[in-house]
This record gives structure tokens, sequence and C-alpha cells, in this order.
């Protein structure tokens, strides 16, 4: 994965991480989007969990 698209990943998992901490959305819509990113960006591991 190149740096832009890391980079990309890693701001948008960090805006839904935002997300679930405050509580506007569900861990069931965090697991659900957290699954398409991952899908999208070609993730195959959370090493940050």
């Amino acid at each position: 994965m190149n740096s832009a698209k890391l980079l990309r990943y890693s701001m948008q998992l960090s805006m839904l991480k935002q997300l679930r901490s405050l509580k506007l959305i569900s861990e069931a819509e965090y697991q659900l989007v957290e699954k398409k990113l991952k899908k999208d960006y070609g993730v195959i591991s959370n090493i940050t969990a």
C-alpha cells in the first residue's frame, strides 16, 4: 500500500473512531464501516487494536 493510500485509510479510521467515541454511531455500525474500509483499502489486520 502506498503512503497516500495508507494516510487516507488512517484518517478515515480515525474519524470513524471519533464517531464511535462520541456515541454518534453504534458499535455494530462501527464494525460494519471498519470492515468495509479494510476491504476497500486491502487491509488484512488491524495492528492498532
